[in-house]
Formats: structure tokens, C-alpha cells, sequence
């Protein structure tokens, strides 16, 4: 969604009664200084992830994983062992994860 899209978006949800004033403008500004965001919606998070060096156990996809979401890497290497041992197709997800995903640059190095 372009800019103009989502401005024109929160303009119906204020003339609405949605949004109140301080909160229109607020979000206008927050979208206006935003800038742009890389494809697929405009979800930046995907293009953020990055393989971990610090938090790692076999390539780093957990870590990268947990500081793209939020989430503790050890729920997310919880929810690859469940995956392997109930559907089987876990391994396989983590491993085309480790392959395609990219690692995080050293900084100093």
C-alpha cells in the first residue's frame, strides 16, 4: 500500500469518528516520517532477518529469528524440534532457512 493509500485510509477512519484528532495526526506523522519500506506490504521485518553470530547453536537461524519477532530464541528452537518430531518438515525449514537467509555482518571485523 502506497503512502497516499494509507494516508487517505486514516483520513476515512478520522471522518469516521475512529481516530480522534491527536491520534490522526499522530499516525499521519509516524507514516509521513517513516520512509520507505521494501516490498511485500511494507512489512521491513522480513528483510531485517538476519542469521545470528551471538545467539546460536547450529547456524543461527533461532537467534535471527528471535530478534526479528521478540520472542526468546529457545521458543523458537522449541517450535523446530516440535515440527520435526510431529510433521517431520521442521528440519527441512530450518535448513532452507540456513541456506537462504543471510548471516549478520561482525561489526569491527
Amino acid at each position: 500500500m502506497s503512502v497516499a493509500e494509507e494516508i487517505k485510509r486514516l483520513h476515512e477512519l478520522h471522518q469516521a469518528g475512529a481516530l480522534s484528532d491527536e491520534e490522526f495526526a499522530a499516525a499521519k506523522a509516524r507514516l509521513l516520517n517513516s520512509g520507505p519500506t521494501p516490498g511485500l506490504g511494507g512489512d521491513a521485518d522480513l528483510w531485517r532477518l538476519r542469521r545470528s553470530h551471538t545467539d546460536r547453536w547450529l547456524g543461527g537461524v533461532c537467534g535471527g529469528l528471535a530478534r526479528v519477532s521478540g520472542v526468546e530464541s529457545w521458543i523458537w528452537r522449541l517450535l523446530f524440534v516440535l515440527f520435526v518430531c510431529t510433521f517431520g518438515f521442521g528440519l527441512a525449514i530450518y535448513i532452507l532457512l540456513w541456506i537462504f537467509v543471510p548471516e549478520d555482518e561482525l561489526i569491527g571485523n
